[in-house]
């Protein structure tokens, strides 16, 4: 693609990625301040519906954004089997702001809506902060370990978070998307961490723990999703709106959510290392994927 193309492309998408987030996003905030004007139970449900068709909305016009990229290709595996009436619990590897529209576009027509857990920072974000928010989708504030040192009050905080959110869960069929890592993977945070993994930053358990003990055997099964962009690799969310994105690879495992993996995270040191070593088990095997996936699209260059 000529640099004249893609700057084109660029400024063509960033337009109508804005255009559509103002229109799905107001109406969807619109419709939070009535929920909160209005606390009733039958309000809320019709609202949280009403939110989660918008939020559809956008969804669906982020998939004709990335159609109009003729270059694009899927390479997905696991869908079969999904269903918009269960309960998911979706855990993935974080690479890339493109993740969360790769996430939104894929699974639209096959489970629920997701919520996120997001950062904190992101409900300053125009539009984008106060649509969550209505979405109820719980915002999280990291704390570094010599911060909780000099203020152990906070200890816990996001655990409590995550408690409440999920609470509101109950009432209708949701996907709950964990981005377990916290942070999105560059080179310096995996060196920072000191990460044993290649591809990935290590796995922080206790959001995850805390949403299956809250809702337990609610949740139908766990989606364990691989993302990864071979082809792109360095800056795929500026490629993808600059329309220079040339491959999607998503691996989806469906697995039980079992009862082991119910308990205590917080008071419970034994279920903690349990579930951690479980947790860390899944990132060493989708470390070794995602190695297999490059390789394979490296070899197929040649």
């Amino acid at each position: 693609m000529s640099r004249l193309l893609a700057s084109v492309t660029l400024l063509f998408s960033v337009i109508l990625t804005i255009l559509v987030t103002v229109l799905c996003s107001v109406p969807i905030i619109l419709a939070g301040m009535i929920k909160l004007l209005l606390p009733i139970p039958a309000v809320w449900r019709s609202i949280s519906a009403f939110c989660n068709f918008m939020m559809y909305c956008w969804c669906e016009g982020l998939a004709m954004l990335l159609h109009l990229n003729p270059w694009l290709k899927w390479d997905i595996e696991g869908l079969e089997g999904l269903n918009k009436k269960n309960w998911y619990l979706l855990i993935c590897n974080h690479h890339s702001w493109a993740d969360i529209v790769v996430l939104c576009v894929l699974f639209r027509k096959h489970i629920p809506m997701n919520k996120y857990f997001l950062k904190q920072q992101l409900a300053w974000v125009p539009f984008i902060g106060l649509a969550c928010w209505a979405l109820d989708m719980p915002f999280m504030r990291r704390y570094s370990r010599s911060y909780l040192i000099r203020h152990p009050e906070r200890r816990g905080k996001d655990v409590e978070t995550t408690r409440r959110s999920c609470e509101k869960f109950r009432a209708h069929p949701t996907t709950i998307v964990n981005f377990v890592e916290g942070s999105r993977f560059t080179e310096e945070k995996k060196h920072q961490t000191r990460s044993p993994y290649n591809n990935l930053l290590p796995p922080k358990a206790a959001g995850i723990a805390m949403a299956l003990n809250v809702l337990g055997s609610q949740f139908d099964k766990l989606l364990n999703v691989t993302l990864c962009y071979p082809e792109n690799d360095k800056t795929p969310f500026f490629d993808m709106i600059s329309g220079r994105l040339t491959r999607i690879v998503v691996r989806i495992n469906m697995e039980p959510v079992a009862g082991d993996l119910h308990g205590d995270y917080v008071n419970d040191k034994n279920f903690k290392r349990r579930f951690q070593l479980w947790l860390n088990t899944l990132w060493n095997e989708k470390d070794i994927q995602i190695e297999a996936i490059k390789s394979t699209c490296k070899n197929a260059g040649q």
